[in-house]
């Protein structure tokens, strides 16, 4: 992502400029690639007289891995998913937000205002959701592709030719549906089986790799890619033959949010850019740059009409259940952690 600052700034390099970050007039943004215009960006700077500092991450693990290694007091805010909202503030990672720091609350969607994963939105407010499943080249493949068998036990013409995304949340969660297990189970012969069937099927795979997901399958590096739905209608934008597939076992649905990170060197402009981002119009510019759905009400007056109708945001019938992904206990989570290590040796 292209920010006012580059975006290939090392997070060492943030820290050490932390004192500065602390003078008036600034903003430390943690955010995901390619995800936010640079227009609105600009538009907030100006309209507040400051200057935004970001840095981007690939994946929910890699927020937090981040954080922990010593970046907090770094970022005033970030833009974690649903399970990794509820992950960091159980780790204490997240300041509250009091009643009244917020004047724009009242715009959040009633269905997005008290998520089980932040009640009462203390920590947060909502960014965009959407889903996760993956795409295929039509050019290469013309079978059923509405299957996880497509990623985890693919016919010959697709194996070897797959991305994965680097992100143990959807990995495993699209794996467990595959299964039919549960996503936080504690069975030993179901653990056994999900460890066995994604070591089998690491062998078809070619790739992980999220901040790259959409140009390998626009230059066609791959045949089929894990993806996130509004970055996949970008590829087909981009003029790929890829069709995005709703697996009758169903498929990942997420929520992004905007955090307060404790110890936020600018905290008050951290909540101006969260009152920015409550704005209909604004959040509506993230939308239509993006590619997926807003939190807000009023947002839909401001965003293109073709986001609606966009095959990517429309399961057909024959979808399986779209299915957000759970927070483990710490017991069940150092297993999964484990699966997911050893998946990636």
């Amino acid at each position: 992502m292209k920010n006012i600052l580059a975006s290939t700034i090392a997070a060492a390099a943030l820290m050490a400029a932390g004192s500065a970050a602390q003078a008036e007039g600034k903003l430390a943004v943690y955010h995901w690639f390619e995800y936010i215009p640079q227009e609105l960006l600009d538009k907030f700077a100006a309209e507040n007289d400051v200057e935004i500092i970001m840095d981007t991450y690939d994946s929910n693990e890699a927020l937090l891995a981040s954080l922990k290694a010593g970046a907090m007091g770094t970022y005033d805010v970030a833009v974690p998913g649903d399970y990794m909202v509820k992950i960091m503030a159980d780790e204490g990672l997240l300041d509250t937000i009091a009643e009244g720091e917020l004047a724009n609350t009242g715009n959040i969607a009633p269905e997005w205002a008290d998520p089980a994963f932040d009640p009462g939105r203390q920590h947060s407010i909502p960014y965009q959701w959407g889903s996760t499943s993956f795409m295929v080249n039509r050019d290469i493949y013309q079978g059923d592709i509405d299957t996880t068998d497509i990623l985890f036990n693919p016919p010959a013409e697709l194996s070897g030719k797959i991305n994965m995304l680097d992100s143990q949340g959807e990995v495993l969660a699209m794996a467990s549906l595959h299964l039919g297990i549960p996503q936080c189970s504690t069975d030993r012969d179901q653990l056994k089986a999900l460890n066995d069937m994604l070591q089998e099927a690491k062998g078809h795979w070619a790739s992980f790799n999220s901040d790259t997901a959409k140009e390998v399958l626009v230059s066609g590096d791959v045949a089929v890619g894990q993806i996130y739905d509004g970055f996949g209608a970008k590829a087909r934008a981009e003029g790929a033959n890829v069709e995005y597939a709703f697996p009758t076992q169903g498929y990942v649905v997420w929520m992004d949010n905007v955090v307060l990170l404790n110890d936020a060197p600018n905290r008050e402009n951290a909540l101006k850019f969260m009152d920015f981002l409550l704005e209909p119009e604004n959040i509506a510019a993230v939308s239509n740059y993006a590619r997926y759905g807003a939190g807000v009400t009023g947002a839909g007056e401001y965003m293109d009409p073709e986001l609606a109708s966009q095959p990517e945001s429309n399961p057909p019938g024959t979808a399986g259940e779209g299915v957000f992904i759970e927070v483990c206990d710490q017991q069940t989570q150092e297993v999964y952690d484990r699966i997911w290590t050893a998946l990636k040796k």
